[in-house]
């Protein structure tokens, strides 16, 4: 499948997603490369930099490393700490140090073998240096293979807010292998499943469909069928939605961000260490089936399909990390003010009407008339999702 991007087609890419595909990274390169020469793009040299962490690249690194070899290309490895409270500008400026102790040029290619926090930061790291690299995404979790390594989104956190600093910078290939699932943490798993429900509820009702017929969603019983289809849908899904609206101009990538305005907010006040980001985003997803019956927009029937196939998933308020308390929820209120789309003081959210239908709805914070998105029905909608245990 490929993302379709400029006029003629001139900044398109490929993603691939299929088994063997870590072993065949060089030669999938080469021929990107050789694509990129006849047609006459930026130029792709020999010089690449594997930017990882240390537990992806104990598990696939010289993997990585020897396919590239093989296809001749000079070969240097980064490395970042794990986890989202490394994804800053510190671990920014190491890859500069990096790219600049190895003489990477203009046409030198940052590779980011990693989930999510990796890919962010290696692509932000190649679109900033020398005014931008070539960049390839690896992905290794299930939440990067459909969703964060595609789209050109790259950005590390603020203190204040998630991905506050950032630029728009396209891969020139999105290459993933499913056989690297196998060795990821249930946890991340179950996190990456978060962004597959938001594909469902945001306009694939069949695939919802397939998600909620499934005996489990879980890593250890997972049909695997249903876990390709579910590759391979989510990506053609993102791919599609960002061929339509790269830069989020025309309203529909927003829809992407179905459950992320809460989830972000939740992750920047408990300092990216309570919940990971897919954990956050089904706290988000959660919280906005709320707000959206609350709202009338859409029935309790709906909101009931998707509450039962986020518990087939795991990802329920009582089986996720205490991230809400009532300490706490007027700091998430606070944090939406910072979201990095808030304009003239307001913002949106992307509520369900059904699922496979969203609509964009203004938060005004003050709406005493409650037919917008305001902190006291956030809050409400907060507090009623507390843990048992809190309350």
């Amino acid at each position: 499948m490929q993302v379709n991007l400029g006029v003629h087609g001139e900044r398109s890419y490929e993603i691939s997603i299929e088994t063997g595909n870590l072993d065949r990274l060089g030669e999938k390169y080469r021929h990107v490369q050789s694509q990129s020469e006849q047609a006459g793009r930026v130029k792709i040299g020999e010089k690449i930099a594997i930017v990882s962490n240390p537990t992806v690249f104990g598990l696939y690194g010289e993997r990585a490393i020897s396919a590239l070899k093989r296809a001749n290309f000079e070969v240097s490895y980064c490395e970042l700490p794990d986890g989202e409270k490394s994804k800053n500008l510190r671990s920014i400026e190491h890859i500069y140090d990096h790219a600049l102790e190895h003489g990477l040029e203009r046409s030198s290619t940052l590779l980011a073998l990693g989930g999510g926090v990796i890919g962010d930061m290696t692509g932000f790291a190649a679109a900033t240096w020398l005014r931008g690299l070539n960049v390839v995404q690896v992905p290794t979790t299930l939440l990067a293979i459909v969703d964060s390594s595609i789209g050109g989104k790259t950005g590390v956190n603020h203190p204040n807010g998630k991905n506050l600093i950032g630029a728009f910078h396209q891969p020139r290939l999105v290459l993933a292998d499913p056989q690297v699932l196998a060795t990821l943490p249930a946890r991340e798993f179950r996190a990456g499943m978060a962004e597959v429900v938001k594909y469902g509820v945001i306009g694939d009702p069949e695939l919802f469909e397939l998600l909620e017929s499934a005996p489990s969603l879980t890593q250890a019983q997972i049909d695997p069928l249903l876990l390709a289809t579910i590759l391979t849908r989510s990506a053609a899904a993102k791919a599609d939605i960002v061929s339509k609206d790269e830069h989020e101009t025309q309203g529909l990538r927003a829809t992407l961000n179905y459950g992320h305005t809460i989830g972000h907010a939740i992750e920047s006040v408990t300092g990216y260490q309570v919940v990971n980001h897919g954990e956050a985003v089904a706290l988000g997803t959660i919280a906005a089936g709320e707000l959206a019956l609350k709202l009338n927009l859409w029935t309790a029937a709906d909101a009931n399909r998707q509450s039962t196939v986020l518990q087939n998933a795991g990802l329920t308020v009582a089986a996720l990390p205490t991230a809400i308390e009532p300490a706490n929820i007027d700091q998430i209120i606070a944090a939406l003010k910072a979201d990095k789309k808030v304009q003239a003081g307001k913002g949106v959210f992307i509520l369900p009407t059904q699922i496979g239908a969203t609509k964009t709805i203004e938060y005004r914070p003050d709406d005493l008339a409650h037919q917008l998105v305001s902190d006291p029905l956030i809050k409400q909608v907060l507090t009623a999702m507390l843990p048992i245990q809190s309350i």
